[in-house]
């Protein structure tokens, strides 16, 4: 947020008690309101938005900026019922994930914004194959904070492993995937076939899996079954990454569609780990193969094998790859970065309609839950 106070920043969610309303409240924007939805097809959509149309109108809102697929959908609709003059939607993967019903409201939704933000170009090239105008469609990167996630790289190895309940052994080489398992197109199924493929080439090798969701237990079966009971760490919900990215040697994505640009690339590279990474999504917007990591097919465990393989018997060529990898992150992919482009966005679009931007302007942003 600019200093200069430019913009008065009104965050709304529709779920209250997501993991990351701590987070939120340290923001110190006020009262966060709450607009929680059962579906699209009750009586309680429309209660919630004519809550939140008298909520836009009462505060004067300028600009509204939903975040992803149930906002885009409530937001729009009720920021074009309040006549806010700037609507701005967002989408966050590429194809694969929303059946034909869910991607004809999103259509109609896009059709109420004025800008549609994706955070990769493999996203907006996708929008502009369903139809989309070019010009409508804006590319701005995820903004990592270095400083924040570096600050849990000063604990000493020995505390950081005890801090994450994995072995305090010194042989151990971890290899880590950080993905929730709550949808399989996340495809940890291929990480574990390949984590076999690697620990029969470097016994020492080890594997965490961090992330939350319905699939763990049968991911822990699957490790069970491939012989991995003891070399398989499943972490859970991780609020320590840059405790864990601290004690790992090599990072991977192993998705296999979906992915817009993975927040969790991002991080590895910032951590300055060598990554191995599918190729979906905006996955070579921020991994250059054979430069900052490796890039293999999706599906493929052998061939995410051998690039792990190859980068734990060559540290040095690994961490090679993780310190070009941290500066690519701290050049493209800013926090600085990311305000500049949204700023630039907002008033553009206030322009086009007549809002002066001298005075301060009212952005209001909503998320699925915080």
């Amino acid at each position: 947020l600019r200093e200069s106070g430019r913009y008065r920043i009104h965050l709304a969610c529709g779920n209250p008690a997501g993991p990351l309303r701590a987070d939120a409240e340290q923001l110190d924007l006020g009262e966060i309101p709450s607009f929680p939805l059962t579906s699209f097809h009750d009586s309680n959509f429309v209660v919630q938005v004519g809550r939140f149309v008298r909520h836009l109108r009462e505060r004067e809102i300028d600009v509204v900026h939903t975040h992803d697929f149930y906002t885009n959908i409530f937001g729009m609709f009720s920021a074009a019922l309040a006549r806010v003059p700037v609507r701005i939607a967002s989408r966050r993967e590429t194809e694969g994930i929303r059946s034909p019903a869910q991607r004809f409201v999103e259509r109609r939704a896009y059709g109420l914004a004025h800008a549609v933000v994706t955070n990769a170009e493999a996203i907006r090239e996708q929008l502009i194959r369903e139809g989309l105008k070019p010009e409508k469609v804006v590319t701005a990167y995820n903004g990592l904070d270095l400083e924040r996630l570096g600050a849990q790289f000063d604990l000493p190895r020995d505390a950081a492993l005890a801090a994450l309940n994995l072995p305090r052994d010194e042989q151990r080489r971890f290899v880590t995937i950080i993905a929730n398992m709550f949808h399989p197109m996340k495809d940890q199924a291929t990480f574990l076939r390949a984590a076999r493929l690697v620990r029969e080439a470097v016994p020492e090798a080890a594997f965490v899996l961090a992330g939350e969701g319905d699939l763990m237990e049968p991911l822990r079966a699957l490790a069970a079954e491939l012989g991995l009971a003891y070399d398989a760490f499943f972490l859970g919900r991780c609020k320590q990454v840059g405790a864990l990215l601290s004690v790992s040697e090599v990072c991977v994505l192993s998705s296999k569609g979906v992915e817009g640009l993975s927040n969790s690339i991002l991080e590895y590279m910032a951590a300055a780990r060598p990554v191995v990474t599918t190729d979906v999504g905006g996955a070579r917007e921020a991994v250059i193969d054979g430069e900052t990591g490796y890039v293999v097919p999706a599906s493929d465990e052998h061939a995410m094998a051998n690039r792990i393989i190859e980068l734990l018997r060559n540290p040095a060529q690994a961490r090679a790859m993780g310190a070009r990898g941290r500066e690519l992150v701290g050049r493209k992919f800013s926090c600085e970065a990311r305000l500049e482009r949204t700023e630039e966005l907002y008033e553009r679009l206030l322009a086009r309609r007549s809002i002066s931007t001298r005075r301060g302007i009212s952005r209001g942003m909503i998320r699925e839950d915080v």
